[in-house]
């Protein structure tokens, strides 16, 4: 039985469920996008706050020796630890930073606003379970939770074909991995008996070989990989990308990718598959694979959303290459380098979804052609853009500097040169289209400019929230102390 003390665990996801359920009731009696943007606004923050409180309660058990007492399991479903506190704040402040980005971006948007409220708290409360889950069912249940609200976020803008078209690939896509991960989970528990995370270890390390073990660990792997676009389950990212309304670009490049990743990495821990050689390899192909496909692909496009649809698959190759080099002790770089990939993303995002607000029904401001000369009409925020692609690329004083660099040095200190040469070599690829980005914002402008951002646009909270995004990213960049002991605790 579930005590209540282990129920306000998973209050965070609670938070958010009542926020949602508040939201429906003031939509039945009337439809205000101001009052439901409020009240997602309020439960996000709420969510936040008391994970924050949490993760405090932690840091201060640490102090005095008893930090493992947070480690609280919920029946074998769910497990609430450092990292999953660590994930869930960068979760929670992905889908606030989401949130206000709607609220202008769909202000004149012709139809209903408020379900797009809706959907989005109810794809974060599948993303703040999933990176608590401890069991296969857990797992597969946060994971849909997560992913079916996405098909409708990724259609909002039905008005336009691309939109349609990217729903409908990521649906199709989406649902045959999903059918993958269970097909494997079928076959895994058929051999083992056991679905929890800690209980398949036993069984891993004594039949490896296992011809139902080994088919359900590929059908799993297959699923994941879809999920986190690595190649070569890659070719939707883009494509999904540059259909989705740029605010859901920006939540499915942040939340739903994070949370795959942090469930990926518990279940890498606790089921021992980091002691076998077999699956160690095949990481390391793919990681390998998405950092250089990742950046290749990435050169020769000029369409941001695609561009950074390209970037993410190589980022998360490199997040890759941290678990594979550091084993069971990879936590705290994967939370530092996830934290410099959130805060990049919502930066990068943010600008784009301010460039291309009001709601326009034809497309959005994706090509990089719109951006020809932004300094000289926009300065600020071309210099916020600027700050995000130099972070991208791992320029020193930015924060993307930083989480690259301790990947480099744990490849080098577990003596895996290969590893830090790819991380070295697609930095130096990536930093060619990131470049590239920058120098188009210095041109020189266009006398009539297809798409601009909105007078004052950094006096609205989207604008103000795009502002201290760049400004962690650069303070982080510079003295990364505080960061790195949350990262570093957290675990």
């Amino acid at each position: 039985m579930m005590s209540f003390s282990q129920l306000m665990v998973l209050a965070p996801a609670i938070i958010v469920a009542i926020a949602l359920i508040a939201a429906m009731l003031c939509i039945s009696v009337k439809r205000s996008h101001l009052t439901t943007a409020v009240i997602t606004v309020i439960g996000l923050n709420a969510a936040l706050a008391y994970t924050l409180y949490q993760a405090a309660g932690f840091i201060f058990q640490m102090q005095n020796g008893a930090g493992a007492g947070l480690s609280i399991g919920i029946t074998d479903l769910f497990i609430v630890d450092g990292m999953a506190l660590f994930a869930m704040i960068l979760i929670l402040i992905s889908a606030l930073a989401v949130t206000l980005l709607c609220y202008y971006y769909i202000k004149t948007f012709n139809e209903n606003k408020e379900e797009l409220y809706l959907l989005l708290m109810l794809s974060t409360i599948g993303a703040l379970l999933l990176v608590c889950s401890s069991h296969m069912t857990s797992f597969f249940v946060s994971l849909e939770l997560l992913s079916v609200p996405l098909y409708g976020m990724i259609a909002y803008t039905h008005e336009r074909s691309k939109s349609l078209e990217a729903s409908l690939k990521y649906l199709v896509l989406s649902a045959t991995a999903s059918a993958a991960i269970l097909m494997g989970l079928a076959f895994i528990y058929g051999f083992s008996g056991t679905m929890s995370f800690s209980g398949l270890a036993a069984m891993i390390l004594t039949a490896p070989n296992n011809t139902f073990l080994v088919l359900g660990g590929i059908l799993f792997l297959f699923g994941v990989a879809f999920k986190l676009s690595l190649v070569p389950f890659h070719a939707w990212t883009p494509d999904v990308y540059q259909g989705s309304p740029m605010p859901v670009t920006a939540f499915l490049a942040t939340v739903s990718k994070v949370a795959v990743l942090v469930v990926v990495l518990r279940f890498f821990q606790s089921s021992s598959l980091w002691l076998s050689s077999g699956f160690i390899a095949v990481l390391t192909v793919l990681a390998v694979a998405s950092v250089l496909v990742g950046n290749l692909l990435a050169l020769k496009q000029s369409n941001l959303k695609r561009l950074m649809g390209y970037s993410s698959i190589a980022h998360f190759g490199y997040a890759l290459i941290a678990i594979v080099t550091l084993g069971p002790s990879a936590t705290s770089t994967v939370n530092l380098y996830l934290a410099f990939y959130v805060l990049t993303s919502i930066g990068a995002f943010g600008v784009l979804t301010l460039m291309s607000v009001p709601y326009r029904q034809d497309l959005d401001a994706s090509n990089m052609s719109e951006y020809r000369g932004l300094f000289w009409r926009r300065p600020v925020l071309a210099a916020v853009l600027t700050v995000m692609m130099l972070s991208f690329a791992g320029i020193p004083m930015t924060l993307g500097f930083i989480g690259k660099f301790y990947i480099v040095l744990a490849s080098v200190l577990a003596m895996n040169f290969l590893l830090a040469a790819v991380v070295v070599i697609g930095s130096g690829i990536g930093l060619y289209y990131y470049l590239r980005v920058m120098v188009v914002l210095y041109m020189t402008p266009p006398e009539k400019p297809n798409f601009d951002a909105q007078v004052g646009w950094e006096y609205q909270l989207g604008g103000l929230m795009v502002l201290a995004t760049a400004l962690l990213v650069l303070i982080f960049g510079v003295y990364p102390a505080p960061i790195m002991a949350l990262a570093g605790i957290l675990v």
